[in-house]
């Protein structure tokens, strides 16, 4: 087939989007014709010299930017770049349409930004299109704001303000009804969806690993049961739920335990002073931000993962836990709550953050003192990463997804 892939976020060797961008199309490309939309600005520079190293002539780039704002990462992850990403998604659909006419495309995937409340006009060729996994229809539950800052706050009316304009764009409802298969990360994002108008949703998460990535991961040995290791991995952000993690870590009362943060943020003065007054914090340790191999051997070193995000899409770091054979304590809220199973961890309801506390300690307490479960845990995390996560698995299962949109499109020939 002749595949188009939108990806605005796109590099190899990277994580989050800019892997997802990546990895898809290299996966599809394994079997299919496939054309990147992509920016320049970005990673043009590494994509020309990966495809150099590893030539693949199955797999194409086609870059554009704004001709009039050609620097799309010059405000960073500002809103300007989301008004960036909102024209370039327009732009996107000119130039898809030349290309469409030029070879006759088979099947359209947006992969990246996955946002449900920004539309992707390719969607309106006459061509099957598949939108996402998308993502954004996750919120901090509004029992859990009474702890946020005042910035923090303004930051998520700031957010539910720009979401709920998009709900209302006439182009993403085009983009839902011209859409032949949607794809959300969350249940969260999926209800929203349907209220907006989707019949069908499948809900898939976006992340993955390499084969690579899983052997590396899956041959870190478990550490030795004293002290045991909690660790968070991330930016310090408000959402993030880290204030939850330390409170909780106090509250399990475990003396010869640790917890290490790896990351940096805006909220860290605040976490450290927090962690002192919770009178941990000589057993609370901020790495600061790492390279992705030094944050991966802060893992290895570790026994459990705790991620108390409050609205996350994606959840990365659960997977790479998982893959390590350490099982999760996370939320049972956005992304996470779809990776990690009873099997691999302990998934805490989200209804109060004094019943979060509470509850987050317990499943300390209940892994700290059970190195047996930990192992158990450990080994179904592996597998479910293996037989779920892994991008190999992830390409097949779209190159299935894309052959029965198509067939699933093609006129009934009587």
């Amino acid at each position: 087939m002749k595949v188009l892939i939108s990806a605005y976020s796109c590099e190899p060797g990277r994580g989050s989007e800019r892997g997802v961008g990546w990895n898809v199309a290299c996966e599809i490309a394994k079997h299919h014709q496939v054309w990147v939309l992509t920016r320049p600005d970005e990673s043009k520079e590494a994509i020309e010299a990966e495809l150099a190293a590893h030539p693949n002539p199955n797999l194409k780039f086609v870059y554009f930017t704004l001709p009039f704002w050609k620097d799309s990462m010059r405000w960073g992850q500002s809103g300007a770049m989301q008004v960036h990403y909102y024209l370039w998604q327009i732009q996107a659909y000119f130039v898809a349409r030349r290309l469409h006419e030029e070879i006759g495309l088979d099947v359209i995937h947006h992969v990246t930004f996955v946002k449900y409340s920004a539309p992707s006009p390719v969607a309106f060729l006459p061509v099957p299109f598949i939108w996402g996994p998308v993502g954004g229809g996750e919120s901090a539950p509004p029992k859990f704001w009474k702890d946020f800052s005042f910035r923090a706050r303004f930051y998520e009316l700031a957010r539910d303000l720009v979401r709920n304009i998009g709900q209302r764009d006439p182009l993403v409802g085009l983009t839902i009804r011209n859409t032949a298969v949607v794809r959300a990360t969350t249940d969260d994002t999926a209800k929203r969806l349907y209220r907006m108008g989707a019949s069908q949703v499948q809900i898939v998460p976006e992340v993955g690993l390499l084969d690579e990535e899983i052997a590396v991961l899956n041959a870190y040995p478990l550490p030795a049961s004293e002290p045991v290791r909690f660790i968070s991995m991330g930016r310090l952000l408000h959402w993030k739920g880290f204030h939850l993690g330390i409170q909780a870590f106090a509250a399990a009362n475990l003396p010869e335990a640790e917890y290490w943060l790896a990351g940096e943020g805006p909220e860290l003065e605040n976490l450290q002073r927090l962690a002192e007054d919770c009178g941990v914090g000589d057993r609370v340790k901020f790495w600061g931000r790492l390279s992705r191999e030094d944050t991966l051997e802060r893992l290895g070193e570790s026994h459990v993962l705790v991620h108390p995000s409050l609205h996350d899409s994606g959840g990365w770091v659960c997977i790479e836990a998982m893959a390590s054979g350490r099982p999760v304590i996370c939320l049972d809220l956005g992304g996470p709550a779809i990776q990690v199973t009873d099997q691999t961890g302990i998934k805490v309801p989200g209804h109060a953050p004094e019943q979060v506390i509470q509850d987050m300690a317990v499943a300390m307490q209940k892994l700290a003192q059970d190195a047996e479960l930990r192992v158990q845990m450990g080994m179904a995390g592996r597998q479910l990463v293996q037989e779920n996560f892994s991008w190999n698995v992830v390409g097949k299962r779209l190159g299935d997804l894309y052959q029965t949109t198509v067939d699933e499109a093609a006129p009934v020939i009587a």
